[in-house]
């Protein structure tokens, strides 16, 4: 087949990320991604093995809190070289559409006011090997996300201190990651100052009570509650504040969803829009997937949650969509965090049995029973399914 080098690239770079292809070669420690005395990748499912991308077994989120070393990894190019990322040598510069452009130390930062917000992180991926036809990238099922407590600052307290000038509009992040090749685009994402600016917007640098893990960012990455996690720059070195959203290929082309449906399995060639928030979305954490248990009561539990909307509903149902019952809410209903659910069930039938759960938002929104296919495979939230058998 003739096809030019150009389109080979943009079509390795659309089906496997361009880290997958061209990532640093890293140290073994970060390789499998381990901390002292801790195995951190041990319970993770290994989905690419070089940059790390690993996903969380979902028997793991009958807990609220996620813990780190269970927390699913993502990047394009993996961890960036201990020396850019050390706190010694390490700065946040912001620069662009301010009166003043400002270096920040992480010791500079941990003097303005410290916030802790709990939210969801989720990759834009998660749920990828469920849209049909396939779709080529990171085949993610149903693991790519946590729930975690992020400490940090203020994205609006720190561009205060650089006051940001009339006709910014956008603010762009960039971490320390870099490709292996210099022709291979950085991972430069922008966020809309208005989001910028939002007071439950953060830059944080621990993660559930302690420092981030380098995996996960350290020594500063970026918090949008409510936001999928690609606008979360990890290894955030530079913040430029500008009149437009970013260029390259991680802004114009990658994390695109297309305005208008698209027909299955075919390029879509019209106006698309960058993904930004969550849309709601429920799993089912027990009973696994392929569990036999026993004829009587069954405890279903999981996890739900809406990006900037609230969970107000869970329902499970045992007979393929037909009827639907509410399941018990749990715990506090905290904004951008998710909330744990379960429902007792009365096994009556010896057999195979599908339980499925779906969601319901504050804005009315449903989960529905498959997410409409698009070109990047992205925000899936088709019901939630598992699969046990019942036995007397």
């Amino acid at each position: 087949m003739d096809i030019s080098r150009r389109s080979l690239f943009k079509t390795l770079l659309q089906g496997m990320g361009a880290g997958l292809l061209f990532s640093r070669r890293l140290p073994p420690a970060l390789a499998i991604g381990e901390e002292p005395g801790r195995n951190e990748s041990g319970p993770l499912i290994t989905r690419v093995t070089r940059p790390l991308d690993a996903e969380t077994p979902v028997r793991e989120f009958t807990s609220f809190l996620t813990p780190n070393h269970r927390f699913f990894v993502r990047s394009h190019f993996g961890p960036p070289a201990p020396e850019l990322i050390s706190e010694a040598g390490w700065k946040l510069r912001v620069n662009g559409l301010v009166e003043r452009s400002q270096e920040f130390t992480l010791k500079d930062l941990k003097q303005l006011e410290p916030v802790t917000i709990t939210a969801v992180v989720q990759c834009s991926g998660n749920g990828r090997t469920f849209h049909r036809p396939k779709v080529p990238g990171v085949q993610w099922e149903r693991g790519a996300v946590g729930n975690a407590e992020w400490t940090g600052v203020r994205l609006c307290d720190v561009l205060a201190r650089a006051a940001v000038k009339e006709g910014a509009q956008h603010v762009q992040l960039q971490g320390a990651d870099r490709p292996v090749m210099a022709s291979v685009p950085l991972f430069t994402r922008s966020i809309p100052l208005a989001k910028a600016l939002h007071p439950d917007t953060i830059l944080a640098y621990e993660m559930n009570g302690r420092p981030l893990p380098v995996l996960h960012g350290a020594p500063l990455r970026a918090i949008l509650p409510g936001w999928m996690a690609d606008s979360c720059t990890k290894w955030l070195t530079e913040i430029t504040v500008q009149p437009e959203t970013a260029k390259g290929y991680y802004m114009e082309t990658a994390y695109r969803m297309p305005v208008k449906p698209v027909e299955a399995g075919t390029i879509s060639t019209g106006p698309s829009t960058p993904v930004e928030a969550m849309v709601v979305k429920s799993l089912i954490a027990a009973p696994h997937e392929d569990e036999t248990v026993k004829v009587g009561p069954v405890t279903v539990q999981g996890v739900s949650w809406s990006g900037e909307a609230t969970v107000v509903q869970v329902e499970v149902s045992v007979d393929g969509g037909k009827t639907w019952e509410p399941a018990r809410l749990l715990g506090e209903d905290l904004p951008y965090a998710w909330r744990q659910w379960q429902w007792l069930w009365k096994a009556r039938t010896a057999g195979p049995t599908t339980i499925l759960c779906r969601a319901i938002d504050s804005r009315g929104d449903t989960q529905p029973a498959a997410t409409p296919w698009n070109p990047g495979g992205f925000l899936w939230n088709g019901w939630d399914r598992v699969s046990v058998t019942v036995v007397a």
